[in-house]
């Protein structure tokens, strides 16, 4: 008798389950309001497809092999990533909570009653029982849609912890390529220094011998303290860069680790070919966190329709009891229960309507959230394609002009040295060569930065290696 109930109970907790009505009401349409393709710049004609760029692992776009030295170690160390892996583990073990609803839990039971009176014996009841306590029958999709609001929590935590990943690895190149620009531009000023005293020392020998007036004299030594403080400049810089990569990283990074030079093949990553189609922005880890909370938020819809319905929920169980111990599992002492129980909200004040209010509003505003990010996505693609065919033009100029200034300094420093111009031309030839120099690295280093924010912007990052 016992096991049939048992069974019964069993049974009608399936079929009740299995049958639930879904309250959940369709998901939303995003309208993000984009172009269907980017403007491409005419200098990303030539490519294989590069729609599988966030295919590309870090390993293989990075070609440095410091500079992927550096990353792992930042991806094993930083502090902000592993804060984004225990959300994941939380989210995890919430929704394993949440899930668990959707289960009867049964138990084990074993208790001793004792009574008694100034005018009654004392009498002992013992029972034992399995038992299943308050299992809510989902008729009505209440705890799926807790659950499935759960999940899709987990999986948008999954792709937080994939962002930040994918931010992390920018930062740490970005601070790599920063670190290596600036150790460029002390070597250019402590270059230029150099030269400065050189000639100051040989202005000073010509102004002894009046070929040279104060004034050159002046100037000349105004020029070495000015390279001098450029130097100390750029190398406060320096030690500013090891810090911030040091922070990174989350731990000291050995110098053996660090760029000798700047190396303007850092990076690579195709050109991108025509027609390229905005909807690889679907797959960018920030958009697919912010589509899985607007999935969290209308499931949630779901349970607040299901809270206007009644409640029901079983309770039952199978046991034995006795007045003895001993006889606690013979026979003819099985006992059973078997208690339904049916709540009806008749009023509550408009706390449910209330509560649906929010679950509508949360809805819409994690739509709004999921457009702007495919829109926030979609301009710093654009704008880093902007910049892709307008840096290489830069970077040629900067060239072109690195080369023409170094020209003019030749030849202006075999004029000064023939005396046949005075110090005022020579030191306008340096001028526009450490001018130029600087300029050349420093949209050297933008070139190389874009590409590593294209890369980012594209969704590629966050794994290891590609296919």
């Amino acid at each position: 008798m016992a096991e049939r109930c048992l069974k019964s109970l069993l049974l009608a907790t399936a079929v009740f389950a299995s049958g639930c009505a879904v309250l959940e009401p369709p998901l939303p349409a995003a309208e993000p309001s984009i172009a269907a393709e980017w403007p491409l710049p005419a200098t990303t004609t030539e490519a294989a497809p590069a729609a599988a760029t966030a295919d590309i692992g870090w390993r293989d776009f990075f070609t440095d092999p410091r500079l992927e030295a550096v990353i792992e170690r930042a991806l094993a160390n930083n502090r902000d990533l592993r804060v984004a892996v225990l959300n994941i583990e939380r989210a995890r073990a919430q929704y394993g909570v949440q899930r668990a609803d959707r289960l009867p839990s049964l138990g084990a039971n074993a208790a001793l009653a004792r009574t008694g009176g100034s005018d009654r014996p004392v009498t002992d009841v013992y029972t034992a029982d399995l038992a299943v306590t308050e299992f809510e029958l989902d008729l009505f999709g209440r705890v799926r849609n807790l659950s499935e609001s759960a999940l899709q929590r987990y999986f948008a935590q999954e792709e937080a912890r994939r962002s930040a990943q994918l931010a992390l690895i920018a930062a740490v190149a970005n601070a790599y390529l920063n670190l290596a620009a600036n150790q460029e531009q002390v070597r250019i000023a402590q270059e230029t220094l150099r030269t400065r005293e050189e000639y100051y020392a040989l202005t000073a020998k010509r102004y002894e011998l009046g070929a040279e007036s104060a004034l050159e004299l002046s100037l000349a030594r105004t020029q070495v303290e000015t390279a001098r403080g450029e130097a100390a400049r750029y190398a406060g810089l320096v030690a500013q860069d090891r810090n911030a990569l040091n922070l990174l990283v989350g731990a000291p990074v050995e110098p053996e680790l660090l760029p000798e030079a700047f190396d303007e093949s850092v990076t690579g990553l195709g050109a991108l070919p025509p027609g390229l189609p905005s909807e690889v922005l679907l797959r960018r880890p920030d958009v697919l966190a912010a589509e899985h909370q607007l999935l969290a938020a209308n499931a949630n819809i779901g349970a607040a329709r299901a809270a206007f319905f009644p409640k029901i929920t079983l309770t039952g169980a199978v046991g034995t009891t006795s007045d003895e111990l001993s006889g606690l599992f013979d026979s003819g002492t099985g006992i059973w229960s078997f208690v339904p129980k049916v709540e009806v909200p008749i009023f509550a004040g408009g706390r449910l309507r209330s509560n649906l209010g929010v679950a509508t509003a949360e809805r819409d505003i994690a739509l709004a959230q999921y457009e702007q990010a495919i829109q926030a996505g979609f301009q710093e693609v654009a704008d880093a394609l902007a910049l892709t065919g307008t840096l290489a033009d830069q970077r040629a100029a900067r060239q072109a002009a690195v080369e023409a200034a170094a020209e003019g300094d030749r030849l202006s420093r075999a004029r000064y040295r023939a005396g046949r111009d005075n110090y005022l031309v020579l030191l306008e030839a340096q001028r526009a060569l450490y001018l130029a120099q600087q300029s050349l690295v420093a949209t050297q280093l933008a070139e190389q930065a874009n590409r590593v924010t294209l890369y980012k912007v594209l969704g590629g990052g966050w794994q290891q290696g590609g296919p």
